[in-house]
């Protein structure tokens, strides 16, 4: 296989279980220590050779790549773009098995390696979604070299409210074994995943009812595929939330640009002074909810453009 050829290529119009694809571009799938991972892919003919840029999906009941389109679609047509979606949701598989922060992180880390791969060992550009900041960030200080540059949109684990914690994560252990009792584990999650309840979610997420229709329909589809309900479980249960996040966003070397909304219930940065005074961080509020890159999506790509352009480049770092 030649160093630039991803592996086990797909038409666009692939689907698993009926599910459409969440974003354009091609479909690929990786083995990795996390197990099979699904990704999507697109480059430009003339950009072949501009950094890749990998985006990666928040983790919740209803999570897939269809949250990072609007990034990914502008971006495809300038450059390598790469949508991966993380195990147990999208088209990756969905085991009834136990999901963890070592097992996100290292689909990270396997998705990184493949794209470096096919575009010849050098450091890619990384953008994640909420709670997925967080495994990114471990990623990237575990492979610092690997990457040229963070982008974390609405992290979680700066917040001022502490939890409780055990053993590193906030894992409810008795929580998951009540959600998922065979007797009515589907039931369950069948409830949580109407239609009516998933925009009251959206509602919450964009502090507002002008949520984007196009992504209530598609985590409708996607959470009534088989097994929708494991990797979900584990997240309310708390199990894939990292207590050491904070110093994980401390401790990137590289530049890191934030970004984050002030309404709706995901905007409590208290302590983002931690990481905003650090010299490699930009940071970038939003008069939005947690996702802006929907609801000013000029905006967002302009100021993500200008945090890239005022780095060093690639010769130069």
């Amino acid at each position: 296989m030649n160093a630039d050829t991803p592996s086990q290529a797909s038409p666009a119009t692939r689907s698993v279980s009926g599910l459409p694809a969440p974003v354009s571009g091609e479909h690929h799938e990786i083995d990795s220590p996390a197990g099979r991972l699904s990704y999507w892919t697109a480059r430009p003919e003339t950009a072949s050779t501009t950094t890749p840029l990998l985006l990666i999906h928040s983790i919740n009941a209803a999570g897939s790549a269809y949250e990072m389109k609007p990034i990914y679609e502008h971006y495809r047509a300038v450059r390598p773009v790469y949508a991966i979606e993380l195990p147990g949701f999208g088209h990756t598989a969905r085991d009834k098995r136990q999901y963890t922060i070592r097992m996100m992180t290292d689909a990270v880390i396997a998705i990184t390696k493949e794209i470096q791969r096919i575009h010849g060992d050098a450091p890619i550009d990384a953008m994640a979604l909420s709670l997925s900041c967080e495994f990114l960030a471990r990623a990237a200080n575990e492979m610092p070299n690997a990457y040229r540059s963070i982008g974390l949109i609405s992290p979680t684990g700066l917040e001022a409210r502490q939890g409780r914690w055990i053993n590193g994560s906030r894992a409810i252990p008795w929580l998951h074994k009540f959600f998922e009792n065979p007797l009515w584990s589907e039931t369950v999650f069948g409830l949580l995943t109407l239609r009516p309840v998933i925009g009251w979610f959206l509602k919450k997420t964009f502090g507002s009812s002008d949520y984007d229709r196009g992504l209530l329909d598609y985590d409708y589809l996607t959470t009534h595929q088989p097994g929708a309900q494991h990797a979900p479980y584990y997240f309310v249960s708390g199990y894939l939330f990292s207590q050491d996040a904070p110093l994980l966003y401390q401790q990137l070397r590289m530049p890191v640009w934030m970004s984050h909304g002030v309404r709706g219930d995901f905007i409590d940065y208290g302590n983002k002074g931690w990481v905003s005074r650090l010299s490699n961080y930009v940071v970038t509020v939003y008069q939005t909810g947690a996702m802006p890159h929907f609801e000013l999506p000029d905006a967002f790509v302009r100021d993500y453009d200008m945090f890239q352009g005022a780095m060093p480049s690639p010769r130069a770092a």
